[in-house]
């Protein structure tokens, strides 16, 4: 309620409210200045209201008093339960934990003021989770109440804690959560097999390495601490078997470690332990956390393929033997209680194996081919086994057979040396070691000799020296060598093999003489002509050959114009067939010069035209020209003539092209009259033209000079 002192009560103040909660939550009476409530209050959603009241003359409008401020407190109730605002709850704890262990702590949370009476003191209990677990009631924290809770009888556990206001009084509020407890498994129990003897049936035939069986041993814990390790007690066949835990399972795999055989063994007896891989100190005095078991194998007969008697077989036998030669035996039987026969034969995969061929009943292998060790030093092959009474029961073998070397081949050198020599060599000097090499395949301790041939041993050039250790050394017999009086020595070397049959080969090594400086650092081993002074040098040496050269090159060309020039003149006048005429450049001797030329090569009377054929083309029809006798009749230069044209008919270097050889008398008075042919017809009846048509294009305007018009003899100047 608000008063003013200024109001007497007539009704002149009026008061107003204003700030928090003014008008929605709280409401004031004008005239009298009551407050009230217009609404239920919460503390929980607020829990005091700031106002501010005045009161105001009813006529001015104006304060009467300044503003006050007042805060209205909202007094708390028990109205709120308390409440898990973490729940449910999950927890866990160790099995075997003693009396009181932690578990979990719970928190349950009160809305109420805590300041104001017990609305907000809260007390746990457990309502459901009795006799096993306690709870603290101020703190909440969750304990065991019971010793040994074993997870293997138990593991999940389900408890009911309530929080309830008020100090636990009767009119508090109460709430209630749950906890799911799980208990948590600990190596508390060793492993256990459930029967003590475990059988076992295992065939003969049984692959090493695989499974023959598998026993368990029980753990009622869970995780790594029933995890079980499986060792097999050494004593009566334990060797031949081993045994591996299966991780899934927790099963131990009885595996075989070696071959089973029912003839040498029908059962085998061994103890199998078991035990915990991770213990827990705590419960050694259970006991011992590990288990025994025997373990009882009885081996089944199979009827099993022929067994050999060795592994592999190594055979030897020496190249080029005879076709058909025993070289070994293979021998394979089988150990069944039948004792069934046994066949063999080779398996065949490539052309190697047919070198050899096997005998089917006794094993015995013999060569097929003749072998050489230089082709194929070792074969290998396999032979298979076979019983007759079941042929698909087989077992193979490998068969090795080294080809031993027979002594065929000589040593020869093993690479080819380029020796040389100092022409300022000393005697005694080591120029060349040498080694040999044999294409045979040398045995332990083969040693190579090595030594001059007679021939050479006479000689006073060079030595060998055998160092007696496959390796011989070329050593100089001669106080300096000169390269003018020989340059290069061939020094033939026998080396022998110390096998059976002594093989020996001659190598001839070549030496060359070269000159050193005083090191014996080799500086050139070039040739150089004996017969130049000793004093001349390379640059003299190469000028000298330079004109040489050019001598050379001046008489090739001289030589070659002279035949040109020649070729030219005979060639001075291709077109013109009438007369070539023949230039001669050289000046004669005179009259008395009678060895300058011969004579007789002019003479001729005249022209016989016997033959006037070209040379260069093929004519239809072979024309013969008229020809006159002459008008004397002279012998002699007939015959003279005649011979020099059948020489030009039959000589095979004469030229493609026709030559009219001119042969008169100089001076007046000449038998053979005049040697133009002018004169030489005198009617156009006496020489025919027309085989100039035949000559080819060249002679179509003479042809046609000839052939066409008429002959005139007054036209002939």
């Amino acid at each position: 309620k608000l008063h003013s002192d200024l109001d007497k009560g007539v009704g002149t103040v009026k008061y107003t409210l204003s700030g928090d909660g003014a008008g929605t939550v709280f409401t004031i009476d004008e005239t009298t200045g009551d407050i009230h409530a217009i609404r239920s209050l919460d503390r929980e959603e607020k829990p005091f209201y700031t106002l501010r009241a005045q009161a105001v003359d009813v006529d001015t409008k104006k304060p009467l008093e300044p503003e006050s401020e007042f805060i209205i407190k909202v007094q708390d109730i028990n109205d709120n339960e308390p409440k898990f605002l973490d729940g449910p709850y999950v927890a866990s704890v160790p099995e075997m934990s003693p009396v009181g262990a932690y578990v979990l702590q719970v928190k349950a949370t009160d809305a109420d003021d805590p300041t104001y009476g017990n609305s907000a003191r809260v007390v746990y209990s457990i309502l459901q989770g009795q006799p096993y677990f306690s709870i603290d009631p101020k703190t909440g924290v969750i304990r065991t109440a019971l010793p040994n809770m074993d997870r293997e009888v138990k593991e999940q556990y389900q408890v009911l804690i309530q929080a309830k206001d008020m100090g636990g009084q009767l009119g508090g509020l109460a709430g209630t959560t749950t906890v799911n407890i799980t208990l948590t498994d600990v190596n508390d129990n060793p492993p256990r097999f459930p029967k003590s003897i475990f059988h076992l049936k295992v065939p003969e035939s049984s692959h090493v390495g695989s499974a023959i069986g598998r026993i368990r041993a029980v753990d009622p814990d869970f995780g790594k601490n029933a995890e079980i390790e499986y060792n097999i007690v050494p004593g009566d066949g334990g060797n031949l078997f081993d045994i591996t835990t299966d991780e899934n399972t927790q099963e131990g795999v009885i595996k075989l470690k070696k071959p089973l055989d029912f003839e040498t063994k029908k059962a085998y007896t061994f103890k199998v332990e078991a035990s915990n891989l991770h213990l827990d100190h705590r419960f050694h005095s259970v006991g011992p956390f590990k288990d025994t078991a025997t373990v009882k194998i009885n081996v089944l007969d199979m009827d099993e393929p022929p067994v050999f008697s060795k592994p592999v077989y190594t055979m030897e036998v020496y190249e080029d033997t005879p076709v058909g030669t025993i070289i070994g035996a293979v021998t394979a039987q089988d150990l069944d209680a039948g004792s069934s026969s046994v066949r063999y034969f080779i398996d065949w995969k490539n052309d190697v194996d047919s070198y050899f061929t096997i005998d089917a009943t006794e094993g015995t292998i013999a060569t097929n081919e003749l072998l050489d060790r230089e082709s194929t030093a070792q074969y290998n092959f396999s032979i298979i086994a076979s019983k007759v009474s079941n042929p698909l029961l087989t077992n193979k073998v490998n068969v090795i057979v080294n080809v031993l070397d027979v002594n065929e081949f000589p040593p020869e050198i093993s690479v080819p040396y380029e020796t040389s020599v100092c022409e300022n060599a000393k005697p005694g000097q080591v120029i060349q070691t040498i080694t040999a090499a044999d294409k045979d395949l040398s045995p332990a301790g083969q040693r190579f000799s090595f030594k001059l041939s007679p021939e050479a041993s006479n000689k006073p050039n060079f030595t060998v020296h055998d160092y007696r250790n496959n390796t011989a050394g070329i050593e100089t017999r001669r106080n300096g060598y000169s390269r003018r009086q020989q340059e290069l020595y061939f020094l033939p070397v026998i080396i022998e093999d110390s096998s059976y049959p002594v093989q020996s080969s001659t190598n001839t090594l070549t030496i060359r003489v070269c000159k050193c400086d005083s090191d014996g650092t080799i500086q050139s081993c070039n040739v150089e002509a004996i017969f130049l002074p000793v004093g001349l040098s390379t640059g003299a040496l190469i000028a000298i050959l330079l004109c040489i050269i050019i001598l050379l090159v001046i008489v090739v060309l001289y030589v070659a114009l002279r035949r040109q020039k020649k070729k030219d003149t005979l060639m001075t006048s291709k077109e013109d067939i009438r007369d070539n005429v023949i230039h001669y450049d050289d000046e004669g001797g005179g009259e008395e010069d009678t060895q300058a030329f011969d004579i007789g090569a002019l003479r001729n009377p005249k022209v016989i035209e016997d033959n006037k054929i070209r040379r260069d083309i093929k004519p239809d029809t072979l024309r013969f020209p008229r020809h006159r006798p002459p008008a004397e009749d002279n012998t002699d230069i007939r015959d003279f003539i005649n011979q020099r044209l059948q020489e030009n008919d039959i000589d095979p270097s004469a030229p493609p092209y026709d030559s009219l050889a001119t042969y008169a008398y100089e001076g007046n008075g000449s038998v053979a009259e005049s040697l133009s042919s002018i004169d030489s017809l005198t009617t156009e009846a006496d020489q025919d033209y027309d085989y100039l048509s035949d000559w080819g294009p060249r002679f179509k305007i003479l042809a046609d000079m000839f052939g066409e018009e008429s002959y005139n003899p007054d036209k002939v100047t």
